[in-house]
């Protein structure tokens, strides 16, 4: 039986996929959300608006990648948003409190995330908890520790070398859009063209199959979760470096908005497939929206409920999409 031919919008983002790895539909979407918000507000279009959009991105970008790389594996981690905030003072509190060089603060910041990753993937691999039950019992436990180390509050004063990782514009571009750009092109050569990434979608795609083809599952998944805990750690950095202090309540509900951006971005939701490039365009939309319905006066918690409508969409989308490539 001859199978149908595939439209022109199905063979272009066929091809999309395989050499640019991003789902057209994202790349729409995004625009026509700028188009939609240009016309409703007069400011959209400024330079400085624009940067601020990349500069509110960019550590929902570095968490949605973390997310991507989870995901993609079949995984999920519902505590990055409180590893971000304990890295964020617990690189605070080493800085102002220890009085440690900047370097050390920094790898403090980045490796308390990666210790958190790394005691859940523990906990998933080997005493096989499901990663929904222990990432949200870190969420809990993350965001007590910050609370316990700051003593319930702000730490302020980071070293000024440490506040130029988030409030320096070298050739006036912020700092963390840099970073966040340099990390999403490493991590995406790494998901896309090297075996690291070729064995996550694999699980992702298959675990026992992995397992069968010689894939190490256990370490490669615990490997995984310490990548996206010292990922939220840098995201952690960012955001404590950015408003110059450590708080310990920073980046609630930050795991759902960076889950939507991988989602949207052509990530699934259940594994096999990921694409970091998708990913930056899933974490623009939700900047544009977010930074739209500030400009339009929308007060948030109205945000908040657009941010879970559209996370709902983009699983409804991306199944679809799914169900319907199964038919072709």
């Amino acid at each position: 039986m001859k199978l149908p031919a595939r439209g022109l919008w199905s063979r272009v983002q066929a091809r999309s996929i395989e050499q640019l790895h991003i789902r057209l539909e994202s790349l729409v979407v995004l625009i026509a959300l700028a188009m939609l918000m240009a016309i409703l507000s007069p400011f959209f279009l400024s330079v400085s608006n624009f940067l601020n959009i990349l500069l509110a991105t960019s550590t929902i970008g570095v968490l949605a990648i973390a997310a991507t790389f989870v995901l993609s594996s079949g995984g999920l981690d519902l505590s990055l948003g409180s590893v971000l905030g304990l890295s964020g003072v617990v690189g605070a509190a080493v800085a102002v409190k220890l009085g440690a060089p900047m370097p050390i603060a920094v790898l403090a910041t980045i490796g308390a995330g990666a210790l958190a990753g790394l005691v859940n993937g523990l906990i998933i691999t080997r005493a096989y908890v499901p990663a929904f039950i222990v990432t949200l019992g870190m969420l809990g436990i993350a965001r007590g520790l910050a609370l316990i180390i700051s003593d319930g509050r702000v730490i302020y004063g980071l070293p000024q070398a440490m506040v130029y990782l988030g409030q320096g514009r070298p050739f006036g571009i912020p700092m963390p859009v840099i970073i966040f750009i340099v990390t999403a092109i490493v991590m995406h050569v790494v998901l896309a063209y090297t075996r690291y990434g070729r064995h996550t979608l694999a699980i992702g795609d298959n675990e026992n199959a992995a397992r069968t083809a010689g894939i190490n599952v256990d370490f490669h998944r615990l490997t995984l979760y310490t990548l996206s805990g010292a990922l939220a750690g840098l995201a952690g950095l960012l955001f404590a470096t950015r408003i110059n202090s450590g708080d310990p309540t920073a980046g609630i509900t930050y795991e759902l908005t960076a889950i939507t951006a991988a989602i949207i971005g052509g990530t699934n939701l259940f594994g096999g497939r990921g694409s970091i490039l998708g990913t930056m365009i899933g974490a623009l939309i939700m900047g544009v929206l977010q930074n739209g319905l500030n400009l339009l006066a929308v007060q948030s918690y109205y945000q908040q409920m657009a941010i879970g409508a559209v996370l709902i969409l983009a699983v409804f989308i991306d199944q679809f999409q799914v169900r319907k490539e199964s038919r072709v």
